[in-house]
C-alpha cells in the first residue's frame, strides 16, 4: 500500500493549512505566557491564567457558534444548496453579536460572580480583574470570528481560514510584546492585545467571507434574506453543543480552580504545562476540522464511501502527528519549559508533571478526530452523551488529588480524554454496524 493515498493527500491539503494556523493560536498564550512569566512574580501570570481560563470558559460555552456553523454549512455545500449556505452562515452571526453585546453589558458581575467562585491568593485574583475588565470587550468580535471560521471551514475554502487566524494572531503577538514589554501595561497590556486582534480578525474574515460568496455566486440579497426559516433546528442543535461545550469548559476550568487552591506556584506551573496540551490540541484539531468538512460533504452527499475513506486517512496520519508530539515532549520538554519561564522554581515544579504532557498526545488523538465525525453530521445529542460520560470520569478521579495532589489533576485531564474518544467511537461503531449513521440527512 502506497504511504499517501488519494484520501490521505486531500485530508493532508485541508488539515495542514489548518495545523499551520492553528499552531499560531496557542502561540498567543504562549506569548502570554512568556511576558508575563518573565515579569518579577508568579503573581501576574497566575493573574493572566485566571483571568483567561474564566473569559475562555464563557466564549467557549458558545463554541456551538463556530461547530453547528462548520457541520450545516459542510452538508449544505455537499448538497449544493445555495440558501442552506447562506442560511449557516447569517443565523449564528446574529446570535454571535448579540451574545457579545451582552457580555460587555454584564462584565461587571460576571467578573465578581467568577473570581468569587475561584478563589485563591488576593493579589492573583486582582490581576485576574484587571486582565478581565478589559477582556470582555472583544465578546462580539471573538464570538462573530467563531462564525466565519466555521463557515469558511465548511465551504473547504482552506487559505481563508489560514489568513484570518495568522493575521489575527501575529497582531495579537506583536501588540503583545509592545504594550507588555515596550509600554508597562503588565496583564492589561495582555488583556488589550488579545481585544484589538479579536477586531482586526474581524475585518479580514468578513472580507474573505465576502470573498467566497462571490465564488459560489452568492447574492448579497440572498444574504440579507437568509436569516429567516429553518431556525428552530438550528436552536436545538446549538442547545446540544453547548451543554457539551459546558461540561469540557468546566473540566478544564477546574484544573485552574483546583490549583489555584493547591498554592499560587501549581497554578502558575499548571498554566505553562497548559501550553503543552494546547499546542497539540490545536494541530491535531487541524485533522478534526478537516474531518468535519469532509464528513459533512459526504453527509449532505449520503456518500458512505467517501466518509470512510476520510475516517481511515485521518487515523493514519493524525496518529503519526500525535506520536510526534509525545516524542517532542520526551526529549525536549525541559528545554520548552526553560523558553516559557525564566523563574527557576517554576521550572522545577514543571519538570515533576512533564511526562502526563507526553502522554496526552497519544491519549486524545482519537476525541479530536471524533469530535469532527460527529459535528460534519451534526450529531450534536450524542455528542453531549459522551461528555457527559467524560465528565463524570473526570469528576471521579478528582477525588485523588487530596493523595496525589497536582498529579490527581493531571490524571483526571487524562481519564477525561480517554472517556471522550472511548466512548464516541462505541457510538460510531453502532451507527456504522446498523447502517444507521446517514439517517439524519434522509
Amino acid at each position: 500500500m502506497r504511504l499517501l493515498t488519494a484520501a490521505d493527500k486531500n485530508l493532508w491539503r485541508l488539515a495542514l493549512p489548518m495545523i499551520l494556523s492553528n499552531i499560531t493560536v496557542p502561540m498567543l498564550g504562549l506569548v502570554d505566557t512568556a511576558v508575563i512569566g518573565h515579569l518579577d512574580s508568579p503573581t501576574y501570570l497566575g493573574g493572566v491564567a485566571i483571568g483567561t481560563t474564566i473569559t475562555s470558559f464563557m466564549f467557549m460555552l458558545l463554541l456551538f457558534l463556530r461547530m453547528s456553523t462548520t457541520g450545516l454549512t459542510a452538508q449544505a455545500f455537499g448538497a449544493n444548496d445555495k440558501p442552506a449556505l447562506a442560511r449557516a452562515l447569517m443565523q449564528p452571526l446574529l446570535l454571535a453579536l448579540l451574545a457579545g453585546i451582552t457580555f460587555i453589558v454584564l462584565k461587571a458581575p460576571l467578573t465578581h460572580l467568577a473570581l468569587g467562585l475561584t478563589g485563591g491568593s488576593k493579589d492573583v485574583l486582582h490581576q485576574a480583574d484587571l486582565f478581565m475588565q478589559i477582556r470582555w470587550l472583544s465578546a462580539p468580535a471573538t464570538l462573530a470570528n467563531l462564525v466565519l471560521l466555521g463557515w469558511l471551514l465548511g465551504v473547504q475554502y482552506a487559505r481563508a481560514p489560514v489568513i484570518l487566524l495568522v493575521v489575527g494572531n501575529l497582531v495579537n503577538i506583536l501588540l503583545d510584546l509592545w504594550f507588555v514589554i515596550g509600554l508597562k501595561w503588565g496583564v492589561q497590556g495582555a488583556a488589550a492585545a488579545t481585544a484589538i486582534a479579536e477586531y482586526v480578525s474581524l475585518l479580514v474574515g468578513l472580507l474573505l467571507v465576502w470573498r467566497v460568496m462571490v465564488m459560489r455566486g452568492l447574492s448579497l440579497r440572498l444574504l440579507l434574506s437568509a436569516w429567516r426559516g429553518n431556525l428552530a433546528r438550528l436552536l436545538r442543535l446549538n442547545r446540544d453543543i453547548m451543554l457539551r461545550s459546558l461540561l469540557l469548559q468546566v473540566c478544564f476550568a477546574s484544573l485552574t480552580i483546583f490549583g489555584a487552591r493547591l498554592g499560587s506556584d501549581i497554578v502558575a506551573v499548571n498554566a505553562v504545562l497548559l501550553m503543552f496540551l494546547t499546542f497539540t490540541a490545536y494541530a491535531l484539531d487541524g485533522f478534526a476540522y478537516a474531518v468535519e468538512a469532509c464528513s459533512g460533504e459526504a453527509f449532505g452527499a449520503g456518500n458512505s464511501q467517501q466518509l470512510l475513506s476520510v475516517w481511515h486517512a485521518a487515523c493514519r496520519q493524525s496518529g503519526v502527528v500525535a506520536l510526534a508530539f509525545s516524542l517532542i515532549y520526551a526529549f525536549g520538554g525541559e528545554h520548552i519549559v526553560a523558553l516559557l519561564t525564566s523563574l527557576e522554581p517554576l521550572r522545577e515544579l514543571a519538570d515533576r508533571y512533564l511526562w502526563w504532557q507526553v502522554v496526552m498526545p497519544l491519549a486524545g488523538v482519537g476525541c479530536y478526530l471524533l469530535d469532527g465525525m460527529f459535528i460534519g453530521a451534526t450529531r450534536a445529542s450524542e455528542m453531549r452523551n459522551s461528555m457527559v460520560v467524560a465528565a463524570a470520569g473526570f469528576g471521579l478521579t478528582l477525588f485523588t488529588v487530596p493523595l496525589l495532589g497536582n498529579h490527581g489533576l493531571w490524571l483526571a485531564v487524562t481519564v477525561f480524554l480517554l472517556l471522550r474518544g472511548i466512548s464516541l467511537w462505541f457510538i460510531w461503531r453502532r451507527h456504522w454496524r446498523n447502517g444507521t449513521w446517514f439517517a439524519l440527512s434522509r
